[in-house]
């Protein structure tokens, strides 16, 4: 083949003269720059986070609790040595089973104690191992046994049917190569982390070193954790207590736990300390969890096929023998028919064979075992062997192990479950943490006391600062203070308010009085200003397209749509018959933006009443182009810094498939502000890319020399005819769902390419940038220390427990109704534009209370919210083609070995500039 194939090229002599002439990867990388000016860029030093440049002052302060404890380290002269670990069998062969690390090593430290001259460490489970101070030598060796370990990482041995647990005749036979296994370390000398970078680190000053030694820290913690038989999950650890279980249904149980790692503050080394909540299986009977599990009556009903993808991997204890294995799979025929060869006690035959005989597993279990077997006579048995040696035990003999993670995607029911269930309030989360520290007993840790680490067990006080909040401008020229973060728009005109004229109700077999919800909205509409005709007609869905799968609905009810419309509606309203997560959704956005151009709103209509229909009619309000409320600033405009110069502001979010989905493409949304020196009203950009991607990839994309196809170009063009023909000189851009460890990649991948897009626009444009990332996922929360509230809305903090040099803060701008507020850690890493630190504070807390679709403070800026929706909505596009999770690599593999992703449909013209995520 191979030789065929230059042959086939027809110029097989020409073609291997010109890479030794021109130096392989130099064309590539010169002929992509010169399109975009890339050479340029990669000269100039990279960027890295700015630093603060001073604390603010603006609003009332507040006297706070945070659930960070301080760490006092004394031995700041010691070092922490790092050794590699590698471990395998006798013969040779690696070790992979993950888990099996810490017993190989625990057992090491018990063993060779003196060899090891009594040195503690710290383990990662992995191949990473820690001491303070260095062991005897650079290299060293052991050879340890374990008795009784898990079989699941054993050899197959024995009969495939004998060894769920055998008698005790069988185990004598075996007892050896059953029961015990040989391990050889190998533990080498890797590096040196001196503590000083700990005390570095707090001054500002980090390295590679610091962060290393705080992750040594972390492993101290983790593994002080693993031997109290906790679940680790990264950074935090799960407790096997039942009082820690709450049942979310199908077979899934929430665990409560606790997160915990050392980070750098302002106020010194702390330990952050919060509540974390992980899923994991039902643990016990594996029939119950079987039934829970696919909600089904009885054994009888269960779709084995299903089970036994549910099952692999999962571990269980056999009885009556406690052994535990790892479930490989299912047999192909029931316990009563399912055949394996028994080895015959009684000696050889005449060729020195040994005799076997064939017996099913239900009779050997019930006849040579005598262990009586109730109902899973009829049912496959669990496999637990190799796919060559199969190793059957009967259903009902096995118990799943508990703590054992279920990572599959939650279901609508089981997330709400989730989120009410693990809900605490801010004076309950605060004994809880209080009780982890004591019930940790952290003093008691050898390794932390031979780092001269101890640990406060006091919360850490933190002044904060309550910003006022925005006042707002509704209609008739009225201004408007939120209170408590909340507003609403009783006797109110909203400040822009649209007219509905031609419009139409579809209903898709919802059970409503139509007639009496387009009057009610009709008169609801009047009241806030919005002018709503009488719609055009109802459109209801007839009784034989119900069963019809979704996407032939919607098709249906177009084609009547369109039979009796005179032209195109400008508004559609829809009735869905559920109220979360309808079928319909998807398919119907995506026919009326993508094909028709047609802004549409989907209501599922439980209890309506004024409440309701306003909060439908602000979404309606802000899509078809109105607004409901603006800051006062806005109006006047005053915004500091932003209404003085042109200003575009970005939101930017990736969203991904769900954890059990890894084929899903991931949805980068870019959000733009538009009508500058508004900073109320958006569009969006979305487009699909490589699962998992986290740094958006489209936003400069040259299709040749002179056409960028990227998401900034269609922002910047969209900006510069909404504006007035003006060019932003300032961008501000606020990013979504990166963790530090990609702050660089923001600063110097993403930020390069929307310079790109700037530049390939107008070589000669430069606009200065402001870029700011907004996590939600930290652990760090805030309490008052006089009250069982949450922190009132507005309070702002960037002392203390924030990084020691990096600009960032902390602020709640919503009002926290339920459980304990968490706040939005906002860090600025580049900012050209000269904001001071009050002004920025101001912006980001102005910029929660642009929301169109409440009349709340959020808890996020606005344009990072709508990011989110606008992801989320296009996702749904998708839902109903061919990328359904049963075709898992649903296009085949490219020759990369890259999934190639499915494209987004674009929208129509009029409606691509909407707020149609709304």
């Amino acid at each position: 083949m191979d030789s065929s194939e230059p042959n086939g090229n027809g110029a097989s002599d020409a073609l291997p003269p010109p890479p030794p002439v021109i130096p392989p990867n130099v064309v590539p990388l010169k002929a992509e720059p010169e399109m975009g000016s890339e050479p340029v860029k990669k000269a100039g030093p990279k960027r890295v986070p700015m630093a603060r440049r001073g604390l603010a002052s603006r609003g009332q302060k507040i006297q706070l609790l945070s659930n960070h404890f301080k760490v006092n380290v004394t031995n700041v002269e010691g070092q922490f040595f790092h050794y590699s670990v590698s471990l395998s069998y006798e013969d040779g062969r690696p070790v992979d089973g993950k888990g099996i690390g810490r017993k190989v090593l625990d057992k090491v430290h018990d063993t060779y104690d003196t060899e090891l001259e009594g040195k503690d460490f710290a383990y990662d489970g992995e191949k990473s191992l820690f001491t303070v101070g260095p062991l005897p030598r650079n290299k060293m060796e052991f050879t340890v046994v374990l008795e009784d370990i898990s079989s699941s990482r054993n050899n197959g041995n024995g009969s495939p049917g004998g060894h769920g647990s055998p008698n005790e005749s069988d185990r004598k036979r075996m007892r050896r190569p059953y029961h015990s296994k040989t391990f050889r370390v190998e533990i080498s000398y890797a590096a040196k982390i001196p503590m000083q970078a700990i005390a570095s680190a707090l001054r500002g000053q980090e390295s590679e070193n610091s962060q290393e030694a705080l992750r040594v820290l972390d492993i101290i913690l983790r593994q002080h954790a693993a031997k109290q038989g906790c679940l680790l999950v990264r950074q935090s650890f799960f407790h096997n207590d039942s009082r820690n279980f709450t049942d979310l249904g199908g077979g899934v149980l929430g665990c409560r736990g606790f997160h915990s790692s050392f980070r750098a503050t302002q106020g010194g080394l702390s330990l952050n300390i919060d509540v974390s909540t992980t899923m994991i299986v039902q643990p016990g009977p594996v029939v119950d969890f079987l039934i829970a599990n696919q909600n089904v009556r009885d054994p009888y009903s269960i779709d084995w096929a299903k089970a036994k993808r549910m099952l692999k991997n999962l571990r269980i204890k056999a009885s009556p023998s406690n052994q535990e294995y790892k479930i490989t799979g299912l047999s192909e025929k029931p316990c009563k028919e399912q055949l394996f060869s028994l080895k015959q006690k009684n000696g050889k035959d005449g060729d020195g064979e040994v005799q076997t005989v064939e017996v099913t597993v239900y009779d050997y279990f019930v006849n040579y075992r005598h262990i009586d077997l109730r109902y899973s006579g009829d049912m496959p048995c669990i496999n637990v062997g190799k796919p060559k040696r199969p190793t059957y035990i009967p259903l009902e003999l096995c118990s799943l192990v508990s703590l054992q993670r279920y990572t599959k995607a939650l279901s609508n029911l089981q997330r709400a479950s989730l989120v009410e269930k693990s809900r605490q309030k801010p004076q309950e989360r605060m004994r809880v943490l209080t009780d982890a520290l004591k019930t940790s007993n952290y003093g008691a840790e050898q390794m932390l006391r031979s780092c001269g680490v101890s640990i406060n067990t006091s919360f850490t006080q933190v002044e904060g600062r309550v910003l006022s909040a925005p006042r707002l401008k509704v209609g008739n020229g009225e201004d408007f203070f939120p209170r408590n973060g909340r507003w609403n728009f009783n006797n109110k005109k909203l400040v822009d308010p649209t007219k509905i004229e031609r419009w139409a109700v579809v209903n898709f077999s919802a059970r409503c009085d139509i007639r009496s919800l387009v009057r009610d909205l009709i008169k609801c509409g009047e009241m806030k200003g919005i002018l709503i005709d009488q719609p055009f007609d109802v459109f209801e869905e007839s009784p034989q397209c119900r069963r019809l799968p979704p996407v032939v609905r919607v098709e249906k009810m177009f084609e009547d749509i369109q039979s009796k419309l005179p032209g195109a509606p400008q508004f559609l309203l829809c009735l869905l018959p559920e109220r979360k997560n309808s079928d319909l959704y998807g398919p119907w956005k995506k026919k009326n933006l993508a094909e028709f151009g047609i802004v549409t709103q989907c209501i599922a209509p439980m209890r309506v009443n004024d409440q309701y229909l306003t909060n439908v009619l602000l979404k309606i309000n802000a899509k078809l182009g109105g607004l409901n409320s603006m800051l006062a600033v806005e109006q006047s405009p005053s915004i500091p810094m932003i209404s003085k110069a042109p200003t575009l502001i970005l939101g930017m979010d990736v969203s991904h498939g769900s954890p059990g989905q890894s084929d899903i493409p991931s949805i980068a949304a870019v959000v733009s502000s538009r009508h500058w020196p508004l900073i109320s009203r958006y569009r969006a950009s979305v487009r699909t890319q490589s699962p998992k991607v986290e740094m958006i990839d489209s936003l400069f994309k040259l299709v040749s020399d002179t056409e960028d196809e990227g998401i900034i170009r269609e922002l910047l063009l969209d900006f510069y005819t909404s504006s007035g023909k003006r060019k932003p000189d300032q961008i501000i851009i606020f990013r979504d769902g990166v963790s530090e460890s990609q702050f660089n990649q923001v600063l110097n991948i993403e930020l390069d390419q929307i310079i790109e897009a700037c530049k390939f626009l107008d070589e000669k444009w430069s606009p200065k940038f402001l870029v700011i990332v907004a996590q939600k996922n930290h652990h760090t929360k805030f309490f008052q220390s006089n009250s069982p509230d949450n922190v009132p809305p507005g309070t702002v903090i960037d002392n203390k427990v924030c990084h020691p040099k990096n600009n960032d803060f902390y602020l709640c701008a919503h009002a926290g109704m339920i459980g304990t507020t968490r706040p939005t850690h906002y860090h600025v890493l580049l900012d050209e534009v000269g904001f001071s630190p009050d002004d920025l504070q101001e912006l980001v807390h102005s910029l929660s209370y642009v929301y169109q679709r409440s009349t709340t403070a959020i808890s996020v800026v606005a344009p990072i919210c709508y990011a989110h929706l606008a992801a989320t909505q296009m996702s749904q596009f998708m839902k109903f083609e061919d990328t359904s999770e049963t075709s898992s690599s649903h296009n085949g593999l490219t020759s990369a070995g890259a999934v190639p992703v499915p494209q987004l449909p674009k929208l129509q013209e009029n409606v691509c500039n909407s707020m149609f995520f709304c």
